[in-house]
């Protein structure tokens, strides 16, 4: 039987684009970046979601929340 791990990640972009723009929107060439180093460690993304965060009452930041699986070695 094979066994997995699993890691849950939650990917957003740093805060000063929300400080100076209102809002901060995930990258997408960084985030397949991000994807790409996981892959090459052998995970898988099972599934994620995409969520807007408030900070400090006015500004909003979004990130995901990325579940991966591998098999355990």
């Amino acid at each position: 039987m094979t066994k997995r791990e699993y890691k849950v990640v939650l990917y957003r972009e740093g805060m000063l684009g929300s400080l100076f723009l209102g809002s901060s929107k995930v990258d997408p060439e960084r985030f397949s970046e991000f994807l790409n180093r996981n892959a090459e460690q052998g995970w898988r993304v099972v599934t994620m979601e995409k969520e807007s965060r408030r900070m400090m009452l006015f500004f909003e930041r979004e990130a995901f929340l990325v579940v991966m699986e591998r098999e355990k070695e």
